[in-house]
């Protein structure tokens, strides 16, 4: 994939746009984690986000989960930024973000590649469920909200959003 050419205050944040590859499962667990605990802060209750990552350690079938679709990780020095996973009928399963990099730019560059792959895989339309927190910016980004939903997990309903991109409306 190569790296992105970037100027101005986003070099800063990211050195590379890459495929995972095996060994990043616990990274991208980490991202995911702090994401949930720190970045869905003020979206989300202690109870919801304990519920939502109950555990600090990956599941057994996290790292397969990720080589199993087309998982895509910012990165800067060698240090998973963030990552989206597209399976391959356009589901896009996780999309995180470190906590400190929120708001910087590092996922819609992340985003703008996975869009690139869905198009290469001549894929037409995209759906996500977005949490409160990512609703917004998939919103930004073109998404249509589809449905308002809540998903129960360890016995806790959280709010989620459906949501789908046509890729021919795309920017």
């Amino acid at each position: 994939m190569g790296r992105p050419r970037l100027s101005g205050p986003r070099r800063r944040h990211l050195t590379g746009l890459r495929p995972v590859r095996p060994g990043d499962g616990p990274a991208c667990f980490a991202v995911f984690h702090a994401a949930v605990h720190r970045g869905a802060r003020a979206a989300y209750s202690a109870e919801e986000r304990a519920a939502w990552a109950p555990s600090t350690a990956p599941p057994a079938d996290w790292e397969a989960r990720l080589l199993a679709g087309t998982t895509l990780i910012a990165e800067r020095f060698g240090h998973v930024l963030s990552f989206m996973t597209l399976g391959p009928d356009g589901y896009l399963d996780l999309a995180y973000v470190a906590p400190d990099v929120m708001g910087q730019g590092v996922g819609r560059l992340l985003h703008d590649r996975v869009l690139d792959a869905a198009r290469s895989a001549n894929l037409s339309l995209l759906s996500t469920e977005a949490s409160l927190v990512a609703r917004p910016v998939f919103a930004h980004l073109g998404w249509r909200e589809t449905a308002r939903q809540s998903v129960i997990r360890h016995g806790v309903a959280l709010t989620n959003f459906r949501m789908e991109l046509s890729l021919a409306a795309a920017p």
